[in-house]
């Protein structure tokens, strides 16, 4: 025990002593800075507001800052391709550096959609169907036909579109509609020899809002654009001239 005493009272316990306690001093100071280092402490700044920036600026501006970046799109038809349209967090949050900011962008193309079926549907459900779709409704024209405001048809840059047909979302289709007046007869039209296309516009001109019914194909067909009409029915004969405005006709084509 007086060994212990007398080892206490050294110059030599004392430098051990003060030694320990500087390691443990050091040690706690170390950790304190190293946590403000990792919790970036009293390192905090607002966040900008991206909303209707082009998509390199704001990443431009996120980077001078600091903070990082997440992107997902979208496609608005109204709004330009490549505007921030969306972030969270909102402006002005302030957060800490290296934050992940979320931008939503407008897509810079539209995305392709199958055509809907709107034929021979009245123009109101017709409209809710397109709506519901993402296309707009351009031009709308009428031609003779028994039922008023019915969907007699639609096109695109001057071409039919059927249910089925891949279009751009957010395009514009024109509509044909029935003028409710078309309670009378017409020339059934010669179709032979004509392409699919051509045969739809060929019953379809004028007023006598006839279209193409059931469509057949026989023998081998490589390409079926240019595939020709070979049959038709009804047929114009001597007892069948005329046929009632809005009839289909049906058609056989072969190459």
């Amino acid at each position: 025990m007086n060994r212990l005493f007398l080892y206490l009272r050294t110059i030599e316990f004392r430098k051990n002593f003060l030694l320990a306690i500087l390691s443990v001093i050091i040690l706690i100071v170390s950790v304190f800075f190293a946590l403000r280092s990792y919790t970036r402490h009293g390192e905090s700044l607002p966040v900008p507001d991206l909303k209707g920036l082009k998509i390199e600026e704001a990443v431009a501006l996120l980077r001078d800052r600091g903070l990082r970046y997440s992107i997902d799109s979208l496609y608005i038809a109204d709004l330009p391709g490549g505007t921030i349209t969306e972030q969270d967090p909102a402006p002005n949050t302030t957060v800490k550096a290296k934050r992940t900011i979320y931008l939503t962008v407008v897509k810079k193309h539209p995305p392709d959609i199958s055509f809907p079926d709107i034929e021979n549907k009245p123009l109101e459900e017709a409209k809710a169907i397109l709506l519901n779709a993402g296309i707009k409704i351009g031009n709308m024209t009428y031609r003779s036909h028994v039922s008023l405001n019915t969907v007699l048809g639609a096109s695109l840059n001057g071409k039919f579109v059927h249910a089925g047909d891949v279009v751009p979302k957010g395009v514009s289709i024109n509509l044909t509609l029935g003028d409710g007046k078309g309670d009378a007869e017409v020339d059934i039209p010669n179709l032979i020899g004509l392409t699919l296309n051509e045969a739809r516009l060929a019953a379809s001109g004028g007023s006598s809002s006839l279209s193409i019914g059931e469509v057949i194909y026989e023998g081998s067909i490589a390409d079926t654009s240019k595939a020709v009409i070979i049959r038709q029915n009804p047929v114009a004969s001597d007892t069948l001239v005329q046929i009632p405005i809005g009839s289909r006709i049906n058609i056989v084509l072969s190459q």
